[in-house]
């Protein structure tokens, strides 16, 4: 049995961008949400320290195996909508690091 999986989003988002940015990511998360595997997902926003991302979103797989499903309807889902994040990125100056993680075994 695979262990679970995790994609770890992390971004730094301009004050005027938050609310456009916030919208999108919860509705990419709704998506997240109805798919096959899912087990559960964060959406952080930065309080305090001196970190450079003010946002991260973590979802949670039940293993590696289901990502590339996701990843596809996902981006199906939002060509359907008309959606590009690479474009949103760019136009409201939002930079992202996005990686997926497995947990580390002791």
């Amino acid at each position: 049995m695979s262990e679970a999986f995790f994609r770890v989003d992390k971004f730094v988002v301009p004050a005027a961008a938050r609310e456009e940015f916030l919208v999108k990511v919860m509705m990419t998360h709704k998506l997240l949400e109805a798919q096959e595997g899912f087990v559960d997902h964060r959406v952080l926003e930065q309080v305090a320290g001196p970190g450079e991302f003010n946002f991260v979103t973590i979802a949670e797989w039940e293993n590696a195996e289901v990502v590339e499903r996701v990843r596809v309807a996902v981006a199906a889902a939002h060509e359907a909508a008309n959606f590009d994040p690479q474009e949103m990125f760019s136009r409201l100056g939002i930079r992202a690091d996005i990686a997926s993680y497995k947990p580390v075994s002791a």
